[in-house]
């Protein structure tokens, strides 16, 4: 349930402005909004405590946001609040940022290597990604394992390239267990 409720806000936020040409701004608003409630916890304390009136809440994110981000954004944490639903405002923050990029051709990639990669070797994996994949531009986070040997993991979304001499040492070791000798 709490899916289909992250991404109804989430798709709701986007088509709406996609519609009035104000996806950067509303993007960038929604990135800064994230990070405020990421870092004050007090205030979704706030607005998830049963006790506290509605209005309550409302008036406060009218207070807190209403000042520094526009209508739209307000407006939507008014709207989430409203229909009682401040639980999962990280979690539509989170599928909003992320529809966003997805829309604009920005992708995320997990790049895991046995040793760290010199700046050169950094560059031609992005430039193969770009080229292998729809995406325009890729946000990367590189991670050292130790233990992969050689090769690397690539992780986009829900697809894995794992090329690692560990992998292949475990699927050979899987082969070599299922062999029988008579």
């Amino acid at each position: 349930m709490a899916r289909l409720v992250t991404t109804t806000y989430g798709d709701a936020l986007l088509e709406l402005v996609k519609s009035e040409n104000k996806v950067d701004k509303v993007f960038e608003e929604i990135c800064e909004v994230q990070k405020i409630i990421a870092d004050n916890q007090d205030l979704m304390d706030f607005l998830n405590h049963p006790n506290i009136d509605k209005n309550e809440k409302i008036a406060a994110v009218e207070n807190i946001f209403g000042k520094a981000f526009s209508k739209d954004v307000t407006g939507f944490l008014v709207t989430i609040v409203s229909k009682e639903r401040t639980k999962e405002i990280p979690d539509i923050l989170d599928y909003f940022i992320k529809d966003v990029e997805e829309y604009k051709g920005i992708g995320t990639a997990y790049v895991t290597t046995p040793s760290e990669l010199t700046q050169a070797m950094k560059d031609k994996i992005v430039q193969k990604l770009l080229a292998t994949t729809k995406y325009k531009e890729f946000k990367m986070n590189w991670q050292v394992d130790e233990s992969l040997i050689g090769g690397m993991v690539i992780r986009i979304g829900d697809r894995v390239v794992d090329s690692s001499v560990k992998t292949q040492l475990d699927k050979l070791s899987r082969q070599l267990y299922g062999v029988d000798i008579a």
